[in-house]
């Protein structure tokens, strides 16, 4: 058989035998779910959009949200490395094609006088040209290649989930904020009515003080009530700037001059009487930890491969001339092609090792998919948890709110009666403010539990 021929049936068999795998049967870690949370209860089902912050039903966190994707430097920062995952991914799946090349060295050169084997009729000056066209092809019998393909595109797919999780987290970290800023915004809103409140209960005091009605220790409680107010919305004041610079930050924006305008609290979502657990399959966290493992599976075919012979086949067609004849001419032409075998003998439990890793590397995968799915069910877990316990909370709490207002309607008509010293009317009007205070912080922490819920279970609980 000539051996272009020859050639030829061994690319064949070589393409044939490509479709060998020396990678294990994949099969993604096998982890026991609940068939639905045990905290999932009330409220009727809620579908949420693609946003799922938009459930909260706030053009200023929507606003926010666009701005925080357009112009988030953390955000921009995992776009690159996913793209630079994607390029990695494409060079290794490269090898797998044909590699074709051209060179060509047009030379001046002087040879040697003493060169061996140099006759007495070479010149030693003269000219070389020469061009050469190349090709190259990894058979590829034991899917070395190809489950390294395999591995690099695993990677890039786990980048992109790693971008949609950072993503994701990016836009919980920023409803969170917002509902802080919010919860707090709400409880300046309280204390400004009630500073308002205490300047006219202590403009009351002084005129009964002035008539000799009421003691200067009415006074000066009524005056300590009214400094405590204002501290207390000072300290608001400073918590509300450092949510909006952290806010700032978040969409890629100056802190200083930023502003959030003030609204009320958002509404809360309602969530459905019944999550089911594979609603986590969507974490883009979980999605990124599988591709890892099916990528280090992969890993396990490439290490095995290294044991068996890599067969190639390589060409060469050029031409060469030592003058000015043309280099195409059927005289200077050269070329050569054949395949191309090798394996090692001998590399001191190099390939031994690597294989060892590449088992390794899977176990270590296998085993941060499970860390990953345990830890996101006990997220949504503790998220149900305590929006159950917010909400009998609240309850509780607005029992409270209405029993110290009218403590504090009591307490007030009671003074101006005279039956009453003032200290009863600041401890009931202490107790009223307290009382709204914890049921506003309450109301913006059901808001922050449930943007941290709908990011635990991937975006929301529609679809």
């Amino acid at each position: 058989m000539p051996a272009v021929e020859r050639a030829a049936a061994l690319a064949v068999i070589g393409l044939l035998l490509g479709g060998c795998s020396l990678a294990p049967a994949y099969q993604t870690p096998v982890l026991a779910m609940p068939a639905r949370y045990e905290h999932a209860e009330a409220a009727a089902a809620m579908p949420l959009p693609q946003a799922w912050w938009r459930a909260f039903q706030d053009p200023v966190l929507d606003q926010l949200q666009q701005q925080l994707i357009a112009a988030s430097p953390s955000l921009a920062l995992a776009v690159a490395h996913y793209d630079a995952a994607r390029a990695a991914a494409g060079e290794v799946a490269a090898a797998r094609l044909p590699q074709v090349g051209f060179s060509t060295g047009p030379v001046r050169q002087r040879q040697s006088d003493d060169k061996p084997l140099r006759s007495a009729t070479q010149p030693a000056i003269y000219d070389s040209n020469s061009a050469t066209f190349s090709l190259s092809f990894d058979l590829d019998l034991w899917g070395r290649l190809r489950n390294a393909a395999a591995a690099g595109k695993a990677r890039a797919d786990a980048s992109g989930d790693d971008l949609a999780a950072a993503r994701l987290s990016l836009s919980q970290q920023l409803a969170g904020l917002y509902l802080q800023l919010r919860g707090a915004q709400a409880q300046q809103a309280t204390l400004r009515g009630s500073i308002e409140d205490y300047r006219q209960a202590l403009a009351l005091t002084e005129d009964r003080f002035r008539g000799e009605i009421a003691s200067e220790l009415d006074v000066s409680r009524a005056r300590h009530q009214l400094a405590s107010a204002q501290a207390d919305l000072d300290a608001l004041d400073g918590r509300c700037a450092l949510l909006r610079h952290a806010i700032a930050e978040l969409v890629g924006a100056p802190a200083s001059g930023f502003a959030v305008a003030d609204a009320g609290l958002p509404a809360l979502p309602s969530v459905p009487a019944d999550l089911p657990s594979s609603l986590l399959h969507r974490r883009p966290d979980i999605a990124a930890a599988e591709r890892r493992v099916f990528a280090a599976n992969a890993g396990i075919g490439v290490a095995r491969a290294a044991w068996f012979p890599q067969l190639s086949l390589s060409g060469l067609l050029g031409g060469q001339t030592s003058g000015g004849s043309a280099l195409l001419d059927a005289g200077n032409r050269y070329w050569a092609l054949g395949p191309l075998a090798a394996l090692p003998v001998f590399d001191g439990g190099r390939r031994k090792a690597a294989k060892a890793e590449a088992y390794a590397e899977f176990d270590a995968a296998s085993a941060q998919y499970r860390v990953t799915v345990l830890a996101a069910i006990r997220e949504v877990e503790d998220q149900l948890t305590l929006l159950r316990q917010l909400d009998a909370q609240r309850g509780h709490e607005q029992d409270a709110v209405a029993a110290a207002r009218r403590a504090e309607q009591i307490a007030h008509d009671r003074y101006t009666g005279g039956a009453t010293s003032y200290l009863d009317v600041v401890s009931a009007q202490t107790d009223a403010r307290q009382a709204q205070l914890g049921l506003q912080d309450i109301q913006s922490r059901q808001l922050q539990a449930s943007a941290a819920l709908m990011a635990a279970l991937g975006g929301g609980w529609s679809g």
